[in-house]
C-alpha cells in the first residue's frame, strides 16, 4: 500500500509551485497560480486517499515522483 499523504504536505507543495490560497467552499480549499490553473484540496485531512492525491498532481501538473522529491527536499 502506498504512503498516504496529509492536506498541510499537500498545500506545502502546491505553494512551492506557486499556487495561492483563494476561497474555501466546506472542506475544499481552491488554489490558484498566476497562469490561471486550479487546484480544489481537501483542507485538515490527516490521510487524502491515493486517487485524490493522483487528481490534485493532475490538476498542478506534477508526477507523483516530483511530488515526492519536492516533499523530501523540504525536509
Amino acid at each position: 500500500m502506498s504512503k498516504l499523504y496529509s492536506s498541510k504536505q499537500i498545500i506545502q507543495i502546491i505553494g512551492l509551485l506557486g499556487f495561492k490560497f483563494v476561497s474555501q467552499k466546506g472542506y475544499h480549499g481552491k488554489f490558484k497560480n498566476d497562469e490561471g490553473n486550479i487546484s480544489i484540496v481537501p483542507m485538515n485531512k490527516k490521510e487524502i486517499p491515493e486517487g485524490t492525491l493522483s487528481s490534485i498532481l493532475k490538476q498542478v501538473r506534477i508526477t507523483k515522483k516530483e511530488f515526492i522529491h519536492l516533499l523530501n527536499r523540504g525536509k
